[in-house]
């Protein structure tokens, strides 16, 4: 395989490692780890048996990516920001069979030290602020912050607030690219330029 994995870094055999993925100092890869094309794993990183990493992700120092979670494309993962696995842990009580899984949608980000709790969706392009604590799923394009999160807002696919409600309609540009997103029932997508000015 075509990737780069720094000398210190423990890679169990039977992992699978895309091309041009990049895999620094002391991380862990697991057996049965999959993990894409372009993805850099930073130092100290952990990446448990039943995990997929999609093509590149970019997984940030100190980070453990633990049994039944979903990284898909684009993904990024700040600095010590925490997954769990185990809704009600105890170090005296026997619970990997009842794992829970989390996926994480493309492109989204996942800002230092915030925590995921198992067993939620996190949406395609949402944006968690450092230090959030998720417990229950994100719609896509949210913006969430503090403890437990709440959504103050939405984001562009570049990593920018729109100016939109956090609820009714509404229409925003972002002001670096151009694109334009639709809110509607709850939701944000971003427009086709055929749909620009027809809503």
């Amino acid at each position: 395989m075509s990737h780069y994995a720094h000398e210190t870094a423990i890679i169990d055999p039977g992992a699978q490692i895309g091309e041009g993925s990049r895999i620094w100092h002391f991380a862990h890869v697991c057996a049965g780890a999959r993990i894409g094309a372009g993805v850099s794993l930073g130092q100290n990183v952990f990446v448990a048996n039943r995990v997929v990493i999609g093509d590149h992700c970019k997984i940030q120092n100190n980070v453990s990516v633990y049994d039944n979670i979903t990284l898909e494309e684009g993904v990024f993962c700040g600095p010590s920001m925490v997954f769990t696995n185990v809704i009600n842990p105890r170090a005296l009580v026997e619970r990997k069979n009842e794992y829970l899984a989390t996926v994480v949608r493309r492109g989204a980000t996942l800002g230092a030290n915030c925590t995921i709790v198992c067993g939620v969706t996190i949406g395609e392009f949402a944006f968690i602020g450092a230090g959030a604590v998720v417990n229950h799923d994100v719609p896509a394009y949210a913006l969430m912050v503090g403890v437990p999160a709440r959504q103050i807002g939405w984001m562009s696919e570049y990593g920018e607030q729109l100016d939109l409600p956090l609820t009714g309609e509404g229409e925003a540009l972002c002001e670096s690219t151009g694109e334009h997103y639709l809110l509607s029932r709850g939701r944000v997508r971003k427009l086709q330029e055929s749909e620009y000015g027809l809503h």
